[in-house]
């Protein structure tokens, strides 16, 4: 769980982030949730933008992803835009990691 200091963190270094992923109207699929996995090791905070054509809501989306991936967390849900961080397992992409740890 992030403390409102570590989110406020966490939106910070988001702003100037494009998003990485698109949800499209395929919605939340099992290859949705293993391309977010595979981004989020690799950098530990990740923007996820909703395309139109999605049914999705960014709440639910949100849900659904944390829901799915164990340790995940929601750091803002803005517009059709979702911001979400994980610890990287691998010590060499965990660059956020001990800046948040100090926060």
């Amino acid at each position: 769980m992030l403390t409102g200091k570590q989110k406020r963190y966490l939106r910070s270094q988001a702003m100037t982030m494009k998003p990485l992923i698109n949800l499209g109207k395929n919605g939340v699929t099992e290859t949705f949730i293993e391309g977010v996995k595979a981004a989020i090791e690799a950098r530990e905070l990740i923007k996820i933008s909703l395309l139109p054509a999605t049914d999705e809501t960014p709440k639910a989306v949100g849900q659904a992803l944390v829901a799915a991936i164990p340790g995940l967390s929601v750091a803002q849900t803005i517009g059709r835009t979702v911001v979400v961080y994980k610890r990287a397992f691998d010590p060499e992409n965990r660059k956020l990691s001990a800046i948040i740890a100090k926060l």
